[in-house]
């Protein structure tokens, strides 16, 4: 009889270079939320941003991403995607930044995929 066995989950696609143990609590909380938003594309777009780029985040840039994830999915998605402009009283560094990252093809893709497709370089 076989067993079920889930999918890998959306975590490893953060560093594998540093381990989701290595960091601090908060971090590590921010990553979850950032992966469980509640909308899969915006699971992809937010989740690998935040895996990105989580470990070198300063405590400011750490807040400025706590106010991100309070944003709607569905607002986050337009903005992140282009479909809409982000609105000037949510505007931020941080989402501006996540805005210029998700607006390449393939946002949310491990470099090797994107690879694989040839929208970066091998």
């Amino acid at each position: 009889m076989r067993l079920y066995m889930p999918a890998p989950s959306m975590m490893t696609m953060s560093d594998p270079e540093l381990p989701p143990e290595d960091l601090s609590p908060r971090r590590r909380r921010l990553q979850f939320r950032a992966w469980h938003r509640g909308t899969k594309e915006t699971d992809l777009m937010v989740g690998a941003f935040v895996a990105r780029h989580i470990a070198t985040f300063t405590e400011a840039e750490l807040d400025d991403l706590e106010q991100v994830l309070e944003l709607l999915d569905v607002d986050l998605q337009d903005w992140l995607s282009g479909r809409r402009p982000i609105p000037a009283e949510v505007a931020s560094p941080m989402l501006a930044r996540m805005a210029a990252e998700c607006a390449g093809r393939a946002a949310g893709t491990t470099p090797e995929i994107r690879a694989g497709l040839g929208l970066d370089p091998a």
